[in-house]
């Protein structure tokens, strides 16, 4: 599938919502480009069924395994936390129980040596859970990750979500230098809608001189090597990786208005050439 797109919106930043009506100085315009299907993942299996081993595996365990940030579910492939829906979605769900030795369960999917691609539009169009101390996210780590570790490997934020802040999402970008709570980072704001009230489209336009952050095709944010403080580690092949994780450092603790079951529901995973 082929899609040629150069009208994409002008952008600016008004406190955290981006709005049409820019002065030319702030305006941002995409460059003619040519989009080509490369890979997807539709989940179109029946209901119950697990997603696609030929694209996806699980990460089990806790914080405590070594890439936690004081998180507070334990990550299973049980269908109770992860399975198709039957009408063309991936579910995360996100329980409250205890399971090894965690008050909390949920599951988190990556494509880690399966799936992987250097540059390209990265997307995928997720409805989010809601709740304090909910973190949903759909992000991306760098191939190399087992010989170099984080933040050497590079990783890109596509979209995370403090479940406190459902009309808020963030994209942000970590590598040496500029990682944890410092990386590269920008938000888009809704007015008068939320994240988890609908399905959204978010993405990434990755070339060798940028990565370009949208909400449903509209430009929020771009980053270059000069807009970051350390190594620029965007220049090799990065897999993808979808959660919901619980409490955590980025969102602190669920309260009494954190309702569970929460569901993070997947409508597609998608890759594009982008030329």
């Amino acid at each position: 599938m082929l899609i040629q797109s150069n009208t994409l919106p002008w952008l600016c930043l008004t406190a955290l919502i981006w709005v049409v009506g820019c002065t030319p100085s702030t305006k941002q315009q995409l460059d003619n480009r040519t989009l080509e299907l490369v890979w997807s993942d539709e989940f179109d299996g029946a209901e119950g069924s697990q997603p696609s081993s030929q694209y996806w595996t699980f990460e089990i365990g806790t914080g405590t395994d070594g890439w936690g940030n004081q998180e507070l579910q334990y990550y299973t492939d049980r269908p109770e936390n992860v399975s198709l829906d039957g009408e063309g979605h991936l579910v995360i769900q996100a329980n409250q129980e205890s399971f090894g030795g965690m008050p909390f369960t949920s599951a988190r999917l990556k494509t880690q040596g399966k799936i992987t691609k250097k540059y390209g539009r990265f997307e995928a169009r997720i409805q989010n859970p809601y709740g304090p101390g909910l973190w949903p996210a759909f992000w991306m780590l760098g191939e190399n990750i087992d010989e170099v570790s984080w933040p050497q490997s590079g990783e890109i934020d596509i979209m995370e979500m403090r479940g406190q802040l459902p009309q808020v999402i963030h994209g942000s970008l970590h590598g040496p230098g500029y990682s944890g709570s410092n990386p590269v980072t920008q938000s888009y704001s809704l007015t008068n809608a939320r994240f988890d009230a609908d399905f959204f489209v978010y993405a990434v336009e990755w070339s060798p001189d940028r990565i370009d952050f949208f909400v449903n095709d509209y430009l929020y944010q771009r980053v270059t090597p000069d807009d970051v403080s350390g190594e620029w580690v965007f220049d090799q092949p990065f897999f993808l990786l979808l959660n919901v994780a619980v409490g955590g450092n980025y969102v602190g603790f669920p309260t009494q208005e954190t309702r569970f079951p929460q569901q993070m529901r997947v409508d597609y995973v998608r890759i594009y050439n982008l030329n």
